[in-house]
């Protein structure tokens, strides 16, 4: 079953990472656990965009066309796919200056699964409110950078003293890859690529 390491990563993350790490499935099976996870945040984001409304605090409540809804989500799905791919790639590129030499299904996995509880904050999507949205995803971020931490050591067999290190350094990589994806973004906005709003 694609997600049969979900419930592990929350119950016994370390015990789990072992467990990937024995197995090591293949790296269809890896990616087809992103396209499936990566479906929660943008279905939910377009119900939450179409139908219920954001609320960031004051004012009416904002909603989007549905074509603009369905747009916007179609894109983040595909730009959540290809960040976790791009972190896994930059991951496995990393290891080679830790001296160990993990193959692209184990980076894979370790991006796959340190980008899980991320892309479950898309459930709170069911309360759009900013403020909410902002406190559910601090806690996901902080258990992805807690899983990944926890997973180096395990997954790309780097001893823990420098497991610390090779870990913040994806986290720098992730975080320059999110920059990219706004500044993206912003761009594609700017070239009248935006939401369109209801009135």
């Amino acid at each position: 079953m694609i997600l049969n390491h979900l419930w592990g990563i929350y119950a016994h993350p370390k015990e789990e990472w072992h467990s990937i790490d024995e197995r090591h499935e293949s790296y269809f099976y890896a990616l087809s656990h992103i396209c499936l996870i990566a479906l929660i945040p943008a279905v939910m984001g377009y119900y939450s965009a179409a139908q219920l409304g954001w609320s960031i605090g004051v004012g009416d409540v904002i909603r989007l066309t549905h074509e603009s809804a369905l747009m916007m989500s179609i894109a983040m799905y595909f730009g959540l796919i290809a960040g976790v791919v791009a972190l896994a790639i930059l991951a496995h590129e990393l290891a080679k200056a830790f001296d160990s030499n993990p193959t692209y299904t184990q980076s894979l996995e370790l991006a796959a699964y340190t980008a899980t509880p991320l892309f479950m904050v898309g459930f709170a999507a069911f309360y759009p409110v900013l403020w909410f949205i902002m406190a559910v995803g601090l806690v996901g971020l902080s258990y992805s950078v807690y899983l990944l931490y926890s997973g180096v050591p395990i997954m790309m067999h780097i001893p823990e003293e420098k497991g610390f290190i090779y870990s913040s350094s994806v986290v720098t990589c992730g975080l320059v890859l999110l920059v990219i994806l706004m500044v993206t973004t912003v761009m594609l906005w700017s070239a009248g690529i935006g939401p369109v709003y209801t009135h």
